[in-house]
């Protein structure tokens, strides 16, 4: 089969031994995280690393194509290639993405970069709260059959030691939704600055995440 994403790959100097996948937000491209400066940041201290930026169209994302994209065409290939560690991580969409490619093939990646991931909808996360809270609710079958119920079980009953990195700006206007996919971490693991949903507030929750050693940690599991 043909691959169907466009990647723009950005390899750090010589070679990384790890690969980050960024995933874009909705109606993101590529290269906004270029001019962002997300490629520049890699090359610092500390944020060694190669980039992998793919190109999702929201019609791949709503059929659930773009998951199994992902996997197929970057992550596998990147095992294949001998990265010592691949990550996934995303902004908005991009992060509930990859949540949810998390939720599925958890074993293929060995953590999470998550900034202002978007929590679900407002009938995902009321759900939620009237069943006193991500501790006490129980999916019922039907709510298993969507994406963001699925996500929200995992992150229940993720691996204590798989690592997820959070970030996000504390009047961003998903906000309160991101504070209780937050409340799953570990404090250290979670980052809340001043400012909204915006480019510069996820540059500087990309430069926290580099500077913050995760990327030093050994891989969290085999593939």
């Amino acid at each position: 089969m043909s691959g169907i994403l466009r990647t723009l790959r950005l390899p750090a100097a010589g070679r990384a031994p790890t690969l980050m996948v960024l995933l874009p937000g909705a109606y993101m491209t590529p290269e906004q995280f270029v001019d962002a400066g997300f490629a520049e940041a890699v090359a610092l201290p500390g944020g060694m690393l190669d980039l992998a930026l793919p190109a999702l169209d929201l019609a791949a994302i709503s059929d659930g194509s773009a998951v199994a994209a992902v996997h197929r065409e970057i992550v596998v290939p990147a095992r294949e290639q001998g990265y010592a560690q691949v990550w996934l991580g995303g902004i908005s969409l991009g992060g509930f993405l990859a949540l949810a490619y998390a939720a599925e093939y958890r074993d293929a990646i060995d953590g999470l970069c998550l900034l202002a991931p978007y929590p679900g909808s407002r009938i995902t996360q009321a759900a939620i709260a009237a069943a006193g809270g991500l501790t006490a609710w129980q999916p019922e079958p039907a709510q298993l059959a969507d994406p963001e119920f699925r996500v929200w079980r995992w992150l229940r009953q993720r691996p204590a030691a798989f690592p997820i990195y959070c970030g996000y700006g504390a009047d961003d206007r998903f906000a309160a939704g991101m504070a209780r996919l937050a409340a799953t971490l570990p404090p250290a693991a979670v980052t809340c600055i001043a400012g909204g949903h915006e480019w510069p507030v996820w540059r500087l929750l990309w430069d926290h995440f580099l500077a913050g050693g995760w990327l030093t940690a050994p891989a969290s599991g085999e593939h």
